[in-house]
């Protein structure tokens, strides 16, 4: 293994030394964040406020997340029901929007009606609005739909995804329409071609639009704060978010915090680990070759 990876450096030219150089150089820097964030949760009380600060523990403890759990056995309600919301929203809610944004983003890609071009300029449209600016049409129509305190509460809001429909679009259209045409002349439906065809092609973008969505409901704090009036409703990050915000002020809280911030960011790393490949074929627009 050492021998091919010294042939393989052997036939690089400078400029591609000095290229890979420069990016590993550049991955390494952009890394320094993530090892912040792991350091920073395991330092003990005396070393959070250190001067000048220091970026790697000496004396890595666990007592952070004893007091981070401790503090949350001691709330009304406990941790892992706060945990328990988030897995169950952010699974249901990632689900949803894949099925709704892959069928929205196939018909609006491959079929042609009436206002299909007014549909796709809303759709572009709506990404230029802020998600604060419709908290409150949001608001009046879960209030309108009496479904303030349930889990349906908190998938609606996000059910559907402009983001996700444009995308989809985009990368269902490199889809050969011969493709789909050959499969209807052998008898397939419209179901079965989007189930055995089209949905295993937008793997990728699939992949894609499940880190954004799930990063998007996994710190969402807005739903919970503003659809549910039930404590047991609501999702580990706004749990987080009342902790951290709490601690703001309070030096002997720190800790907690630090720890509860990794706990927060650890679900997403994972999730981008593990589809990085497909986004980058995403990016790359790399559907049918």
């Amino acid at each position: 293994m050492i021998v091919t990876l010294k042939r393989k450096l052997s036939r690089l030219s400078a400029f591609q030394v000095i290229l890979v150089t420069l990016f590993t150089g550049l991955a390494a820097f952009m890394a320094l964040p993530i090892i912040f964030i792991f350091n920073h949760a395991f330092k003990p009380q005396n070393e959070l406020f250190l001067f000048p600060p220091r970026f790697w523990v000496q004396n890595p403890s666990w007592r952070n997340f004893e007091l981070l759990f401790l503090h949350a056995n001691n709330a009304t309600v406990p941790f892992t029901r706060y945990l328990f919301n988030s897995i169950i929203v952010a699974g249901m809610t990632v689900f949803t929007v894949i099925i709704v944004s892959t069928m929205a983003g196939y018909v609006l890609a491959k079929f042609r009606f009436h206002f299909k071009g007014l549909i796709l300029s809303l759709i572009t449209l709506s990404l230029m609005f802020a998600p604060e600016t419709v908290s409150i049409p949001r608001y009046l129509i879960i209030s309108g739909l009496h479904i303030n305190d349930t889990y349906f509460g908190h998938i609606l809001p996000a059910l559907a995804s402009p983001l996700a429909v444009f995308m989809l679009i985009g990368f269902i259209s490199q889809i050969p329409n011969e493709l789909l045409e050959a499969a209807k002349i052998d008898g397939a439906s419209q179901l079965g071609i989007f189930r055995k065809i089209v949905l295993p092609l937008s793997v990728p973008a699939i992949a894609t639009i499940s880190i954004f969505t799930f990063q998007g409901v996994w710190g969402d704090v807005e739903t919970s704060t503003l659809f549910m009036q039930d404590e047991t409703m609501r999702t580990l990050a706004f749990y987080v978010n009342t902790l951290v915000t709490g601690l703001q002020n309070n030096v002997a809280g720190q800790n907690v915090a630090a720890a509860a911030g990794l706990l927060m960011f650890i679900p997403n790393l994972i999730i981008f680990l593990f589809f990085q490949r497909r986004v980058l074929e995403t990016m790359v627009h790399s559907g049918i070759k």
